[in-house]
């Protein structure tokens, strides 16, 4: 079991006990070099993007205009501060996420989702491509109503667009930050920050789209 890449989702109680002890990363954004670790400037705003493997999805992020901080992490299950390796034997219920800190007076959550939908599938529940397991499911964690709010009007409008191609109903998990798993957006290794910064030709399973979001 401790190996096994699960497709459902476990229960709080089989989840691996984690630690105390949160996971270092350094002070500044390898690409950014803003702040890695709040708080954060007046007037900005927090979301949380889980598309699959977290290193594509947070080099996506961090090229928006107007973002002004990224750290790959795991969130939406209950395993305190866990490993890399254990969020990967989906025995977390954590799913790899990018938190996402941005200026709304410079880039508004629509265009953040654009991005979001266009660079992942979400009409395939817990995985992306070759990666499987629900650490790899798509996820949106909102921080304000408006943001919620901006979300669920956005699903509605992208899926209106991948049934006119043909595609399949999104299985995208989308609620209050609060209410996924124990609520807590956990770091992830150092190593992994601004890992295909560091690693150009890194693995990235991201960057196709199945359907053009439209913004107006």
């Amino acid at each position: 079991m401790l190996f096994q890449r699960r497709t459902d989702m476990i229960r709080p109680e089989e989840a691996l006990p984690g630690r105390s002890e949160s996971m270092p990363v350094a002070a500044r954004h390898p690409v950014l070099g803003t702040p890695m670790v709040g708080p954060w400037p007046k007037g900005h705003e927090t979301i949380y993007l889980a598309m699959g493997c977290f290193w594509g999805a947070d080099r996506i992020m961090w090229q928006i205009p107007g973002v002004y901080s990224t750290a790959c992490g795991y969130m939406g299950g209950w395993t305190p501060n866990p490993t890399y390796e254990e969020t990967c034997t989906s025995q977390t219920g954590h799913t790899e996420i990018v938190m996402v800190v941005f200026d709304p007076e410079q880039v508004s959550v629509e265009t953040l989702l654009a991005a979001f939908w266009e660079n992942h599938d979400p009409t395939t529940a817990n995985r992306q491509g070759n990666d499987i397991g629900t650490q790899y499911r798509s996820a949106v964690f909102t921080t304000t109503p408006e943001q919620l709010a901006a979300v669920e009007a956005s699903r509605e409008k992208y899926q209106s667009s991948l049934s006119a191609s043909g595609f399949g109903a999104i299985t995208t998990q989308i609620c209050d930050a609060s209410a996924a798993g124990d609520g807590v957006f956990y770091y992830a290794e150092d190593y992994h920050q601004g890992y295909l910064h560091k690693h150009p030709g890194g693995y990235c399973n991201h960057g196709f789209c199945q359907v053009a979001y439209a913004t107006q």
